[in-house]
């Protein structure tokens, strides 16, 4: 299979507001917009990341599936999680669900949430606890 693109789409009965949040916070731009649904991507080091808001309710969807979103977590991996953290969270109030920490599997973040109560781990890969290391397959993290 050749996929030229995969983003996940939040099932909301609040389209206008998921959407403002995700500009607004997460630096996503517009690229189709209507009341029942909005495109929106985010381009960042030549790299294009996607993220679709649809209203659970719209007719695409079959009948016993139009419900709201739950259960899901969005990660965002970034360069430096202090300096988000004291933007999003410091500075902007939004709701803290997790306080920013280190864990022994190899990250440091914090969590909040998005109006639809989606949690939003925001997060920076750091080298994890010699045991942990033992678990990976690969080398994710910079040794510095």
């Amino acid at each position: 299979m050749r996929v030229s693109s995969f983003y996940p789409v939040i099932m909301t009965d609040q389209v206008e507001i998921s959407s403002t949040y995700y500009q607004n916070y997460f630096n996503f731009e517009v690229v189709y917009e209507a009341d029942w649904y909005t495109s929106l991507k985010r381009v960042s080091n030549s790299l294009t990341y996607e993220l679709a808001i649809l209203n659970a309710t719209h007719t695409t969807i079959p009948e016993e599936y139009r419900k709201s979103v739950q259960g899901i977590i969005l990660n965002f991996e970034v360069v430096d999680v202090d300096i988000i953290y004291d933007r999003l969270i410091t500075e902007l109030k939004l709701p803290l669900i997790q306080e920013l920490r280190d864990e022994e599997f190899g990250q440091r973040h914090f969590i909040t949430e998005d109006p639809n109560g989606i949690l939003i781990d925001v997060i920076t890969v750091i080298p994890p606890s010699a045991e942990e290391t033992k678990l990976y397959k690969q080398q994710i993290w910079n040794e510095e």
